[in-house]
This record gives C-alpha cells, sequence and structure tokens, in this order.
C-alpha cells in the first residue's frame, strides 16, 4: 500500500487558501500512485482555531469547504482533518473516498493542558474507527490520542488495524522530537502494526510546528522521516503483510483479544474497490534528524517569517544596540524575510559606546540590510528639561534610564505607522523572566523573536548563526552585555551572571522546582530569593508584552498562567 503523509502549513481562518493546499497535494498524491493520502489535525481550519469555534457561521463554511474537497477526491482516499457538528462540535478527521464521504472520526483525548485548551471547545468522540481499503484494515485516530497506551491505536489493533494513521497539530519544541518518536516506535512495537505519523508545519502566533513527519514499522523502527520546518509530500510504501507474519509469533495477542471483545465500540468501514492508477518508482525518504541548534534556530526562522507574512506584512524594523540580542534578532529575520525586507535603526545617546555603533553597522553590512540613524539625545536633553521641575528633589534613577528605551520604542513605532513594517523587539527570555526590560520601550514592538530563548542559548545560536557564515561580529560575542542606559553599565550590574541566572530560571519557571530544591542545587540562598522575587513580581510586565515564537516545553504566556496580582511567596 503507498501512503502518502502531506505536512502542509496552513492558515488559521483561510479556508479557501487551506483547501487549495490540501487539493494540490491530492493532485500531487494521484500522480505518485497514492492509495491513501492523510492530512495534518485540523488542517482546514489551521490550528488552532481557538475562538472561531464559538461562531457557528465557521463551523457551517468549514463543512461546507470539505464538501467542496470531497468532490475532488475522485480515484484516492483521503483522511482530512476539520470540524465536525452534530449535537456539538469535534476535533474530527474525514474519510473521503473516490470522491464521496465515506465516514468520520472524533478525537477521543482532548488535551487541555500547556497550550491546548480543547475542553474549552470539543466534545469527545467515544467510537473507534477502522476503515478496510483494498482489503487491509486502517486504523484512525488524531494527535493526544495516541499518547495513551490503551488508547484508540491500541483498541483498533485489537480489532484488527494494521495500520495505524495519526493526524498531528504538534507544536515544536527542543528535545521533543525524539520523545515523540520514541512514543510512537513503543505504541507500534507493542501493538504491531505500522504507524503513519503526519504533522503540521509552519508558525501560528507564538507556536510552530515542526513537520518531521513519519512512518514505523510493526518492528518499532523508523522506515521514513519527512524534513523539519518544511511542506512536503512523504511518500511511503508500506506492506501490511509483514504485520500478519508478525502476530501469527504472539501468542499473547489472542488472548488479549478475547479479553478485549466487546469492551469498546468500533465501527468499520468496508471502502469499495476504485480503479488505481500505476505507481512510478519512488525513493522513501529517511531525512536525518537536526542537531538541537540548528533544529531551534530554524524553529525561530520559520515562527517569524510565517507571523509577519500571515498578518499581511512586507518588512521588519529592528533597534540595532550592537549587542547579541538585537544581532541575532537581525540574523533571524534576514533568513526568514530576506535582507531587503529588513532595517536595521539605531538610535545612539549620549551613553552608547563608539563600539556599539560600529557592531551594529558591521553586522547591518554582513547581512546586507538597510540601516537609519536617529539619535535620541536631542529627544531625551528635552525630555528632562521638561521634567526637571517636577524631579529637582530626585535624585537620577533607573526612571531617566527607562526615558531613553521609551524614546527608541517611540520612534521605532513612529517608522513602523509610516512605513507600515513590523517592529520586532529584541528582549530574550532570562530578561523577560525577570522583568530586566522596559515597558512601553524595548518591549515595544509587534512580535519578540527571542521571547523563549534563554540568554545563554542566545549565544550559542549566534555561534551556530555564525558557523552558516559569520555575520554577527566576533565583539558582539565577546563584550559583556550591557543596556547602555548609563555610564559603564553592565546587566551584572543588576543580575546575576547569566551562566547562574539561567539555570535557575529554568528551574522556576519551567520546571516548578520549589525555592528549597533550587537551593539544593547549589545556588546562593540570596541570589535566589533575588531571582525568585523578581520573576514573581514581573508579571505585570510578561502579560504586555508582544507574543513570541515558543521553543521550550514552558514558554512565557499560554502555557505559563500566574495572577498578577499575587501575594504568594514559596520562602
Amino acid at each position: 500500500m503507498r501512503i502518502g503523509l502531506a505536512q502542509i502549513n496552513p492558515v488559521v481562518g483561510d479556508l479557501e487558501g487551506n483547501r487549495k493546499k490540501i487539493l494540490k497535494r491530492v493532485e500531487e498524491g494521484k500522480r505518485l500512485g497514492v492509495d491513501l493520502i492523510a492530512f495534518p489535525e485540523l488542517c482546514l481550519t489551521g490550528y488552532p482555531p481557538e475562538d472561531l469555534l464559538l461562531k457557528p457561521q465557521f463551523i457551517k463554511d468549514n463543512i461546507k469547504t470539505l464538501e467542496k474537497i470531497e468532490e475532488k477526491c475522485v480515484g484516492i482516499t483521503a483522511l482530512v482533518g476539520f470540524v465536525d457538528k452534530s449535537d456539538d462540535i469535534y476535533n474530527a478527521a474525514a474519510l473521503i473516498h473516490d470522491g464521496e464521504l465515506a465516514g468520520i472520526y472524533h478525537k477521543m483525548f482532548l488535551p487541555n493542558y500547556g497550550v491546548f485548551d480543547e475542553d474549552r471547545y470539543f466534545q469527545a468522540g467515544d467510537k473507534n474507527v477502522i476503515f478496510e481499503l483494498d482489503g487491509v484494515r486502517i486504523g484512525v485516530s488524531i494527535c493526544e490520542d495516541i499518547w495513551y497506551p490503551k488508547g484508540p491505536v491500541h483498541v483498533q489493533s485489537l480489532a484488527g488495524a494494521q495500520i495505524a494513521i495519526n493526524l498531528n497539530a504538534s507544536p515544536y519544541h527542543a528535545g521533543k522530537r525524539n520523545l515523540k518518536e520514541k512514543m510512537i516506535s513503543t505504541r507500534a512495537f507493542d501493538n504491531e502494526l505500522i504507524i503513519a505519523y503526519v504533522n503540521m508545519v509552519g508558525g501560528q502566533d507564538e507556536l510552530v510546528f515542526d513537520g518531521q513527519s513519519f512512518v514505523v514499522n510493526e518492528c518499532g523502527e523508523i522506515t521514513a522521516r519527512a524534513k523539519a520546518f518544511e511542506e512536503e509530500l512523504l511518500v511511503v510504501d508500506v506492506n501490511p503483510e509483514s504485520v500478519f507474519r508478525t502476530r501469527l509469533h504472539d501468542p499473547r495477542r489472542r488472548k488479549e483479544i478475547l479479553k478485549f471483545k466487546g469492551d469498546q465500540e468500533v465501527v468499520t468501514i468496508k471502502l469499495k474497490k476504485v480503479a488505481r492508477r500505476s505507481k512510478p518508482r519512488i525513493k522513501t525518504s529517511l531525512t536525518s534528524p537536526l542537531q538541537e541548534d540548528e533544529e531551534v534556530y530554524k524553529a525561530l526562522v520559520v515562527g517569524t517569517r510565517d507571523y509577519v507574512r500571515k498578518n499581511g506584512f512586507k518588512g521588519v524594523l529592528i533597534g540595532l544596540s550592537g549587542g547579541i540580542d538585537s544581532s541575532l534578532t537581525a540574523a533571524i529575520a534576514v533568513d526568514a524575510l530576506g535582507r531587503e525586507n529588513v532595517t536595521g535603526v539605531l538610535m545612539p545617546s549620549r551613553y552608547t559606546s563608539r563600539e556599539s555603533v560600529e557592531d551594529a553597522l558591521e553586522l547591518s553590512e554582513n547581512l546586507g540590510i538597510k540601516t537609519i540613524t536617529i539619535s535620541i539625545e536631542g529627544i531625551f536633553d528635552a525630555y528632562l528639561r521638561s521634567l526637571s521641575e517636577v524631579f529637582k528633589q530626585e535624585k537620577p534613577d533607573v526612571t531617566e534610564e527607562n526615558i531613553q528605551a521609551r524614546i527608541r520604542g517611540n520612534i521605532l513605532m513612529a517608522l513602523s505607522n509610516k512605513f507600515g513594517s513590523l517592529v520586532l523587539t529584541t528582549g530574550n527570555k532570562s530578561e523577560m523572566s525577570v522583568g530586566y526590560a522596559t515597558l512601553y520601550g524595548d518591549m515595544a514592538g509587534g512580535f519578540a523573536v527571542l521571547k523563549d530563548v534563554f540568554k545563554t542559548r542566545v549565544y550559542r545560536l549566534a555561534l551556530y548563526r555564525n558557523s552558516l557564515s559569520p555575520v554577527i561580529p566576533q565583539r558582539v560575542l565577546e563584550k559583556p552585555p550591557s543596556a547602555e542606559l548609563r555610564p559603564n553599565q553592565k546587566d551584572q550590574d543588576t543580575l546575576p551572571p547569566y551562566e547562574v541566572l539561567d539555570p535557575i530560571l529554568k528551574s522556576y519557571v519551567e520546571d516548578d522546582v520549589p525555592y528549597e530544591g533550587i537551593l539544593n542545587l547549589g545556588f546562593d540562598e540570596k541570589t535566589v530569593r533575588k531571582v525568585v522575587t523578581m520573576v514573581d513580581r514581573n508579571e505585570y510586565k510578561r502579560r504586555q508584552a508582544p507574543p513570541g515564537v515558543k521553543i521550550t516545553p514552558r514558554a512565557l504566556g499560554k502555557d505559563r498562567k500566574m495572577p498578577i496580582t499575587n501575594r504568594y511567596r514559596s520562602f
């Protein structure tokens, strides 16, 4: 049997555009002699559709669009993710066969953790579905369903399924591919069946989907894998007969089937035979996994590209400070959008060093991007004069520092309004976690590329990018980080060294390690107390930060929902 896994990049709400993407891959599948083509979870609506699902007209329009897809699937079988409606709405897979809707599967396990909120919208399904195509029994499941050892894939296997198709919109985070492939290999081995896993690709707001669809045989071996972060139709020939031979050698399975019979409802759909096209010879793709820094970098590129393009912007603006964060952000933007669509803005003040200006200009030249230089000195002077009478009894402090950051944010937003470009902010996860950022200043913008990237990883990603072509100046990689808002300022005047700060933040923000547990890791009590306090009291800033690409298991935003008004302290 020839299976096609179509990892496509849909746009949420673009029903017509998504229909065209689906049918383009259907036609490609036909040319390649594919018997069954599978598409990602909710590929028709895009994922996640969020409160669009509360609009009855959106549900109706998605079903009407599915009907247009059905009539074009003559001579092929397709599984398409959509929203079904009966007494309630369901996260569903449409089984389309030879131009007609042959059946529907409703997702049974609805995730409601992290970035997922499916209990808010959907009713859970209660029926397993198997369809028989050319004598081969094939089970259908959707994303979360496969994570449960005794879930739908297990039931469908006991009911005779030789192949399991799993439709996914599984968001990326670093390290997830390895975990996912191990789990699905275990499912295939334990249930002695072939599993074909198809995943979405592309960016949607904070989420990015990595694709990397793959096929696992009944021995738990990965036999095919699609590319990461690219649209692709992965075509694979599988042999269901090998599943039958393997099962003949396993008497344990017979005993489990005896116990299973009658326990759960399984709907079996027998599909009529259709005239099959000839099958041209194909070469099965088994793409090698990416190394982690390359994978994270590509995730940031794709997430940035799709956020900008899907929201209708042509270009972006980046405030260039000559520091590591703005340098990496600019490199990512160029790789995502092309140098002609990126503009760097230099906004020096009395505290900006000559080296910082030189480094920003060298970076811009290396990347080939346009630059604009606007000094903020005169504007800063005007602010200080205007406030001098009110502030005359007060010593200069962080207030004057923040004025400079807010002037720069104002200038960037003015340029954005005038030229229609999106401002990319440059703050990283370390800074955002502890509030080392100025509200309405360097936080002002439309998209925060490095929002989920700790500072220590920022340096690793910069080194990775320079390994491709040396665009980030060496001095930027070596000099101590500084906001340059007062004389001789360094980040470490306010924060612990990032080599200390980041592990504490990972423990507290991502892993929910308690205060005492962090101390047990060997960190200084005073430092831990300071960091935890800074994280807790800066939730109000994070609530007002722009969205950014999620690349860790616990990103700031949808993953971590903390109250702003909160008196609980863990020490």
